[in-house]
């Protein structure tokens, strides 16, 4: 009886030691595993594995690259996205971005760019704005296929140089690439001008979907019209 207990209390201890060791190398295996993630050079970031999408032409991606490509030789789980995130959002022309980490040693980059839906002259020179008034550019003379915004860039005309912006921005492609010349003497006075020379008469910026309605049937049962007056869309007016 008494080798049989020695015998067992043996066993318990020779299981006990397998436990101790056992755990001691899962230990060792997941600590050496977050080294090589977290500190070492094997998974750190590559300049060749950054990706940038998504520029458009209001965004320099060579400048969004190099802010991506600072980080490289950091191990990419201690890469900072949220930090990189917000450095890019500070940059011109850029109206979001996402920043994800691309296994084992890549950064995606995905950008969405302003895009300028109107030119405003300001000191001799042409302001591009985007739908929201953020300026995304300047240029020496207005692109030939964005309309020019006769509103000034300043506080006291902001109101109406939204609402000019709200009409712009609501304009199917087909109709916006016609608009020559938009003004606002106030945000309910907004009137664009078409290539071919017909006035178009908005008011504001209420009821977009509705005024988009009746022009386009006014355009096609009043061809000879040279303007369309929708600020009341129920009692459209052309002459």
């Amino acid at each position: 009886m008494a080798d049989r207990l020695a015998e067992r209390s043996a066993m318990r201890r020779h299981r006990s030691w397998r436990a101790v060791v056992a755990v001691v190398l899962v230990l060792a295996m997941l600590g050496g595993a977050g080294w090589v993630v977290g500190w070492s050079d094997l998974l750190a970031l590559e300049r060749s594995d950054v990706t940038v999408t998504g520029e458009g032409s209001t965004v320099d991606p060579d400048a969004v690259r190099a802010v991506a490509e600072a980080s490289a030789g950091t191990p990419l789980l201690r890469v900072d996205t949220a930090a990189m995130r917000d450095e890019i959002l500070q940059m011109r022309g850029v109206k979001d971005v996402t920043v994800t980490r691309s296994w084992p040693q890549g950064l995606d980059v995905v950008l969405t760019a302003r895009v300028p839906v109107a030119a405003v002259p300001d000191d001799g020179r042409y302001v591009l704005l985007d739908a929201e008034g953020v300026r995304v550019g300047s240029r020496k003379k207005a692109p030939a296929k964005l309309p020019a915004v006769s509103v000034p860039l300043d506080e006291e005309s902001a109101g109406s140089l939204r609402a000019a912006l709200a009409v712009v921005s609501a304009l199917p492609p087909d109709l916006a690439s016609e608009v020559e010349q938009v003004s606002a003497q106030t945000q309910d006075d907004v009137e664009t001008v078409l290539r071919d020379g017909v006035t178009v008469r908005w008011g504001g910026q209420g009821s977009l979907e509705l005024k988009l309605e009746v022009v386009r049937t006014l355009r096609e049962v009043a061809p000879d019209a040279g303007v369309i007056d929708v600020s009341s869309p129920e009692l459209p007016v052309t002459r």
